[in-house]
């Protein structure tokens, strides 16, 4: 690839608004496998004042006519991705005429054919494969859309209200829909097949009712309550939390098979993978209930936090998406266990986002600079983006931070905005100052946080110093505003007042210096203090704990997360002192007893319990450690989990035994599953004739949670099972692909020598098609991110299957190659023969002939 080949970036300081406004948009689709027409009627008006041409984006299109006012026009030319049109007028009509191929699409962006169907996916640029267009988010515009299609695709959807249909002369058969609110052409949604469809109704607060409609493939209707269930508990939520309605007349849910992302939020039509929809108890799990549950939710709650206020340009893609996920995780935890919800994104930060933010990837909530916008739907934006929410929740509160709300739509509503824009609702709403905190938009990578704790027995002070730093790879940051939750225990396990001469102190403390000091009075003796308290900020934070101390948080702190996080200190600084010696790793005995009374106490939050009988994940331990020392980890890991297994033996056959569920997915049984499911995991590395049998029982379930357990337990335990029951299920599931992802998912963690060879043969399995995305990534996904011990192998063999897979993903779906490259991102980490096999992958890439954009930016990221 030549210099004037490469892909260019794009600044967010070069921002300019467009020079031209489309009021209106009508398109017509004639819809054929290899040669779909689409007819764009644009309402065009100058906003500037100068002759400024009209540029229109446009990916794999021929153009077949162009008219301006009725009249054809040839005052235009071709540019590579632009049409050039020039000397318009001040108001005009601009028709174009293009056709597409949506069979032979497969990087499943703009209108493409797969599994039957018609369907689009225009975030963040896909629309410019269906016409030529103004394709950026802050020309917004009304839509009519008419459809014509034949008859065997009876469903024929749009955005908005369906306003005509009928039969066309040539027998085939038409409809026609109307979105009344503008909106940017990356909300736009086609939809043409034949499904079962779910319907139902949902009544407002304001007495309006609102048609449902759920349309899945042919035979997957019972898989269906659930998610419209979700659907109707989001809607309830929203106005109960937020005091927002539904606006349109019906809001519909279309899932698909072929998709590369979960889910889209489309304008009252929201495009879903298949796998973010269909549950039943049979065949998804208790987390894929939950994550149905939050990905409805989250595409919901984008009719406010992104469809009727949306982001100017792409470089504010986190004022939707970091907004979002922090109303869906509000909503999921004010519906479940706020305390898992926590674990579970906390999970996401330290793991995927702090090595994001320090590797060649890092970027700021808000980057300055991209090549390939699609590469920016990243943890940092998103998740990152939500707890830059969180924090400034925090720092204002629920009242202040609802009036920040309700500020930021009554001045915003129907606009395309930006991320200054949305603080400022929330500084002026508040009357609090934000302008420091602003920064968390502007400054990648993760801040480093050093507390340093000192009592004073007899004046009874205890004097907690803050120190923050910067970043290793950002050493030029500014001091941050960061959120700092601390909880102070007595040796009783009693939360202690704060307070200081005589005034009660908020538990939230301001750090915005670079040192700090806070004190805190009448403190009877030495507490043990619980700091950043509920991961009130995203830092890494280095404290020096004791195991007593640790011990100590993990029995009596008020928050459920912090007693987690304290568990996984407990093991995060057992594995550290183990590193000397990896083959005498062993658990303390007060850790063992600790891990004992939590299985033997079988009451309380089951679930936490759960969670804090876990290891944490290499990821975690990985995070703890400037170069990652591989062999050593999973050493150690694997002789603490075997420890853990044999001390406890009867203790987790007893706690299993014990557990009995209804079968439901109420809280309390999710919960027991989930205990139960952890036992097993146990349970499996004593491979006797009793758990066997359990083992057997629980893989024979009609639950899919324990069939699942069961499974996952034995091949990670390697036990003799494994290969029988894996068998057994593939029998058993062939007819249903989503189930058979689990299966691949499943036969990606098998840990013996052979799984690359295992994995090449799955290839070839019925089952199995490198163009869904969805069987990609269960397999070679889940190996690269969770098989540790294969991947990492030392003879890089686990690399080449990676790089092998990723030169086949370029040319046939860029975007998914590009979300299956992450593990190569941090190859600087490792060790000297790692590094080099994994920089050898990574220059097979950049070697590669018709790289894509979505491969060479990262590519070229990691390389430099």
């Amino acid at each position: 690839m030549t210099v004037s080949e490469q892909p260019q970036a794009q600044y967010l300081k070069d921002y300019t608004a467009p020079n031209f406004s489309i009021e209106h948009t009508e398109l017509t689709f004639d819809l054929q496998p290899l040669n779909t027409k689409v007819t764009a009627l644009l309402t065009l008006k100058r906003t500037t004042h100068e002759n400024s041409a009209l540029v229109l984006d446009g990916i794999d299109l021929q153009l077949i006519e162009l008219e301006v006012d009725n009249t054809p026009y040839s005052n235009y030319k071709v540019e590579g991705e632009h049409l050039i049109i020039n000397d318009l007028p001040h108001a005009c009509q601009l028709k174009m005429v293009t056709k597409i191929s949506p069979q032979t699409n497969t990087s499943l962006e703009g209108l493409y054919l797969s599994g039957g169907a018609y369907c689009t996916q225009c975030e963040a640029q896909g629309f410019r494969k269906i016409t030529y267009f103004m394709d950026r988010p802050d020309v917004l515009s009304t839509y009519d859309v008419t459809i014509i299609a034949d008859k065997s695709f009876k469903q024929l959807l749009s955005n908005g209200n369906e306003i005509d249909s009928g039969e066309t002369q040539d027998g085939r058969h038409f409809a026609k829909w109307q979105d009344p609110f503008k909106k940017p052409s990356y909300l736009f949604a086609l939809v043409a097949g034949d499904f079962d469809v779910l319907k139902d109704t949902y009544t407002t607060k304001s007495g309006r009712e609102i048609e449902l409609a759920l349309f899945v493939d042919k035979g997957n209707l019972s898989k269906t309550p659930h998610a419209i269930n979700s659907l109707k508990k989001a809607m309830q939520w929203d106005e109960e939390r937020f005091d927002l309605e539904y606006d349109l007349d019906i809001y519909m849910i279309v899932a698909v098979d072929f998709f590369n992302m979960g889910a889209m939020e489309n304008k009252g039509l929201n495009v879903f993978n298949s796998k973010c929809v269909l549950a039943n108890q049979e065949t998804a799990t208790d987390k894929d209930y939950h994550t149905i549950e939050s990905i409805v939710g989250h595409e919901y709650f984008h009719n406010w936090t992104g469809n009727r206020v949306t982001c100017r340009d792409w470089f504010q893609l986190s004022l939707k998406e970091g907004l979002t996920v922090f109303r869906d995780q509000e909503f999921s935890s004010d519906l479940g266990s706020r305390a898992l919800n926590r674990i579970d994104a906390v999970k996401v930060m330290r793991t995927h986002q702090f090595s994001e933010d320090a590797g060649p990837m890092a970027h700021p909530i808000r980057p300055e600079k991209v090549i390939e916008m699609n590469n920016f739907y990243t943890v940092t934006v998103y998740d990152k983006g939500a707890e830059v929410i969180r924090m400034m929740h925090t720092l204002l509160g629920e009242v202040n931070f609802q009036k920040g709300m309700q500020l930021y739509f009554e001045r915003h509503d129907g606009q395309a905005v930006t991320c200054d824009d949305f603080v400022a609702a929330m500084s002026d709403a508040s009357a609090i100052d934000l302008s420091q905190f602003k920064r968390w938009y502007n400054q990648s990578g993760t801040p480093r946080l050093k507390a340093i704790q000192h009592y004073d027995q007899e004046k009874q002070l205890f004097t907690l110093t803050v120190e923050q730093s910067a970043p290793l790879n950002q050493p030029d940051n500014s001091n941050l505003h960061i959120p700092f939750a601390i909880e102070l225990l007595n040796e009783k396990g009693e939360s202690t007042a704060l307070t200081y001469q005589g005034e009660q102190q908020d538990h939230v403390l301001n750090v915005t210096e670079q040192t700090q000091t806070f004190t805190f009075d009448s403190i009877e003796s030495r507490p043990v203090a619980v700091l950043l308290e509920d991961f009130s900020a995203p830092c890494i934070l280095n404290q020096q704990n004791s195991e007593h101390d640790l011990l100590h948080i993990m029995r009596f702190a008020r928050s459920d997360f912090s007693r987690w996080d304290a568990q996984q200190q407990l093991f995060i600084k057992a594995v550290k002192e183990a590193m000397d010696a990896p083959e005498q790793a062993k658990l303390s005995d007060n850790v063992i007893t600790a891990l004992r009374v939590l299985v033997e106490a079988q009451s309380g939050d089951l679930a936490l319990i759960a969670e804090l009988i876990k290891l944490p994940s290499f990821d975690t331990f990985a995070a703890e450690f400037e170069i990652i020392q591989v062999d050593e980890i999973i050493t150690i890991t694997t002789r603490f989990e075997q420890q853990i297994a044999t001390q406890l033996a009867s203790e987790f056959l007893s706690c299993y035994n014990s557990l009995v569920d209804d079968g439901s997915i109420n809280a309390n049984a999710v919960a027991i599953r989930a205990l139960k499911g952890m036992c097993l995991h146990y349970l499996a590395k004593t491979q006797n004739d009793e758990v066997s049998s359990i083992i057997s029982n629980a893989a024979d379930s009609s639950n899919m949670t324990n069939v699942l357990a069961a499974l996952s337990a034995v091949v990670k335990a390697s036990h003799p099972l494994s290969g029988s029951l894996l068998n057994h299920f593939d029998s058993q599931w062939r007819h249903d692909v989503l189930v058979m992802d689990k299966w691949f998912a499943l036969q990606a963690m098998h840990a013996d020598a052979d799984a690359i060879d295992n994995i090449k043969a799955l290839y070839e399995h019925p089952s199995f098609d490198f163009s869904n995305p969805n069987r990609v990534r269960a397999l070679v996904g889940s190996f690269s991110h969770f098989n540790t011990s294969q991947f990492h192998r030392e003879d890089g063999k686990g690399y080449e299957l990676l790089g092998d897979l990723l030169i086949k993903l370029n040319a046939i779906n860029p975007q998914n190659a590009s979300r299956m490259l992450t593990p190569f991102m941090s190859w600087k980490r490792f060790d000297e023969t790692r590094a080099k096999a994994m920089k050898a992958q990574l220059q097979r890439l950049a070697n590669l002939d018709g790289l894509s954009a979505d491969l060479y930016e990262k590519v070229e990221k990691a390389l430099n």
